[in-house]
């Protein structure tokens, strides 16, 4: 990696987060408020989803997003399909990716960056390949290189190939083409979930 790339990613790049998700989150207040107020209804109760998720070197922190399933349940207190959680409001929410607004404190706390590889479950930490873990090398991000290349209905491979190319391309200018494009998804409303599922289909492990 170049040295003016490694002063970006050691130095410059936490800087900027800090500045653009605090920007963002007093700009956006209103918005947050509007939302949260409006999903409390929307989905019976608390509209925010909070899940643990590896940050950068694997180490856990808590997400925090817009809840766009409710959080219903069968005869037997099993959580419904998510197919059948994720109502009018959640679709609403995913299709102008409105529920990752609260990210926006995760970027500020440090544990995410504006632009990185996706934060994935826990549960697949024990899954990944030795090349597939340096995904965590660097921070999560709001968005990333596969969020502009297919976002949930590309496969786990691509996905991951998209991930490690950041890793090693990450620089100021990348992560703004990464932001450019990004805003042009969202007003295109692309890629929101894969064929015949309600968001992505679980990460199972990679073929050996």
């Amino acid at each position: 990696m170049p040295k003016v790339n490694r002063v970006y990613k050691n130095c410059i790049k936490r800087l900027l987060d800090f500045v653009l998700s605090l920007s963002a989150l007093l700009v956006l207040f209103p918005l947050l408020l509007l939302l949260a107020f409006v999903g409390s209804f929307a989905m019976k109760g608390n509209p925010f989803f909070t899940q643990e998720r590896p940050g950068k070197n694997e180490k856990i922190f808590k997400l925090v997003k817009f809840r766009s399933m409710t959080c219903e349940r069968d005869k037997d207190g099993n959580l419904l399909p998510d197919h059948l959680r994720l109502n009018a409001y959640g679709k609403f929410l995913r299709s102008t990716s409105l529920d990752e607004l609260p990210e926006l404190i995760n970027i500020l706390k440090g544990d995410m960056s504006v632009v990185g590889p996706r934060p994935l479950l826990v549960e697949y930490l024990s899954l990944y390949n030795e090349e597939q873990r340096r995904r965590h090398d660097v921070r999560p991000g709001l968005t990333g290189l596969a969020q502009i290349n297919g976002r949930n209905i590309i496969t786990w491979e691509a996905k991951f190939k998209h991930d490690l190319e950041y890793v090693e391309k990450m620089s100021f200018m990348f992560d703004a083409a990464i932001v450019f494009h990004t805003v042009k998804k969202v007003f295109k409303r692309e890629g929101i979930s894969a064929e015949n599922e309600a968001t992505m289909q679980k990460f199972t492990g990679s073929a050996k």
